[in-house]
């Protein structure tokens, strides 16, 4: 049961808000688990203890929140940010925690889009006496977890596409040059896209020519911080056996249509073919089984526009850099379009400088389905 703004608090919005920064303390670290905070208050509104999920296999945000305030947690409410789980996974019930804990209320953030919890969690806490109210704060926890929603909902992961161009919308020269468009600053914070990816995807034309490490390799992450999983896309499987994303720290997986070589130190999927190359439906959908929430899509011309023309991409990392590479330099995206009505449009969510370029953030907005 939603409970009106009117019932919300003040003190309701802090503890919520609080429980919201501690899950983007798990930002980088979670997947395939999605990101969560608890914060535990008591009858006199004072804090007594807090957690966060770390990592897959670590306590969930509630659990670490009841082992830091001990019995103190006895009539405290808990403010999560996601509905308490009610099954058994890696670890145990965090609803069954709650009420063992002898918690007196639960205010939550959103319901878990996993038909494996969603309501049950819930139901589990009213049954046993525990008041339970929300959901609060929504919007900004549903921002917490867009892949982890998405998967959950639909099957596939949220798809983000990276792409670097000049002012005029070139990505490299006509001779394929294009080391820099964009400077330093922006490529650092490229890094914090690639760190809270559960893969990265790129072509095989990309691999033949850049030579990609596709890692994550900024110190601000530690000295081993997780690597997500880089996924070629290789139709015909020509992927060099000295390429430099073979050598690199975690997995590396070559999607294929061709099954014609042994292995060459990457895991190879086998996928259905449409129109000659892989099926990138079918690539998603292994993706989402195999647990991940958020894509990375670095990418050239030719494959980001198979992404965008299969209305797969969700969001836009658009990275401009303050030159002109000229009418003869590559575009964008491969994205043969002859009319006005065919243009795609954009929703801008967001405009940054980042050293001397411009950060654009942008959701792709898909024509609706028309009903005949």
């Amino acid at each position: 049961m939603t409970a009106g703004s009117d019932q919300w608090s003040s003190a309701d919005q802090h503890w919520m808000q609080r429980a919201c920064d501690l899950a983007l303390r798990g930002l980088n670290s979670t997947t395939p688990n999605p990101r969560v905070g608890c914060v535990l208050v008591n009858s006199r509104g004072e804090l007594v203890a807090e957690g966060y999920h770390r990592r897959a296999g670590d306590a969930h945000a509630e659990i670490d929140a009841l082992r830091n305030a001990g019995d103190a947690a006895r009539g405290c409410t808990a403010y999560v940010t996601l509905e308490p789980c009610n099954h058994q996974g890696r670890t145990g019930p965090c609803s069954e925690a709650l009420i063992t804990a002898g918690v007196a209320e639960v205010v939550y953030g959103m319901e878990d889009p996993n038909p494996l919890v969603s309501g049950k969690g819930l139901q589990r806490l009213r049954d046993a006496g525990i008041k339970v109210r929300g959901p609060l704060l929504e919007a900004q926890v549903r921002d917490l977890n867009p892949g982890f929603i998405k998967r959950m909902t639909t099957g596939r992961p949220l798809v983000r596409c990276k792409l670097a161009m000049s002012l005029d919308g070139r990505t490299a020269m006509a001779s394929g040059e294009s080391f820099w468009i964009t400077g330093e600053a922006a490529r650092a914070d490229v890094q914090h896209w690639r760190a809270r990816s559960c893969a990265i995807v790129t072509g095989i034309t990309s691999v033949m020519k850049d030579d990609p490490a596709l890692t994550v390799r900024d110190p601000a992450f530690g000295e081993n911080p997780r690597q997500p999983l880089r996924v070629v896309v290789d139709t015909r499987l020509r992927t060099p056996e000295d390429a430099r994303l073979l050598r690199m720290p975690g997995a590396t997986v070559i999607a294929t249509c061709a099954l014609n070589r042994p292995a060459i130190g990457a895991e190879i999927w086998g996928l259905p073919s449409v129109v000659g190359s892989v099926d990138l439906n079918a690539l998603l959908k292994k993706l989402a089984e195999r647990g991940c929430n958020e894509i990375l899509v670095e990418a050239g011309p030719t494959l980001a526009g198979s992404f965008l023309r299969a209305g797969l991409i969700d969001e836009l990392i658009v990275y401009m850099a303050p030159k002109l590479l000229g009418s003869t330099a590559r575009p964008l995206f491969d994205l043969p379009l002859s009319f006005m009505s065919e243009a795609v449009q954009l929703d801008i969510k967001d405009v940054k400088q980042i050293g001397a370029d411009w950060r654009f953030l942008a959701q792709v907005q898909y024509p609706e389905p028309q009903i005949i």
